[in-house]
């Protein structure tokens, strides 16, 4: 993956995690984690907390659900969701093309769950209902 493509990706970790106006250790241990996978650094992380990226277009629909994901990952990773966290998530859902349906149903669900982590066989049970 291209360096500033995995900028953006981090950056857009960044503005959820801010959309609350905190930004707790949990949260930021998570970002450092999913970063790391990305090949970006922590040195790197830093720098895009006080310069975030532009979001990137995600070209397929895997790349959009995974990220998706990570993005829900990160607002339940304090075991908070705030409203702040939800609107924000939706704005990033709706930009990635991602179909209201899906995400309201995500919000529903995620509470069925321990630690609200909606395990990958339903959050594809989810997508595919609303995309066949």
């Amino acid at each position: 993956m291209e360096k500033e493509h995995s900028y953006a990706m981090v950056s857009d970790f960044i503005l959820l995690a801010h959309a609350d106006a905190k930004i707790t250790p949990s949260e930021y241990d998570f970002i450092l984690q999913l970063a790391e996978r990305m090949d970006v650094s922590k040195v790197e992380v830093d720098l895009l907390f006080e310069n975030p990226k532009p979001s990137k277009l995600l070209f397929t629909e895997i790349e959009r659900i995974s990220h998706f994901y990570k993005l829900v990952l990160l607002m339940n990773v304090d075991l908070e969701t705030h409203q702040d966290e939800v609107v924000a998530i939706r704005n990033f859902g709706i930009k990635m093309g991602i179909r209201p349906g899906v995400f309201d149903q995500i919000l529903v669900r995620m509470h069925q769950f321990e630690n609200k982590i909606i395990p990958s066989e339903e959050l594809i049970k989810i997508f595919q209902t609303y995309y066949n």
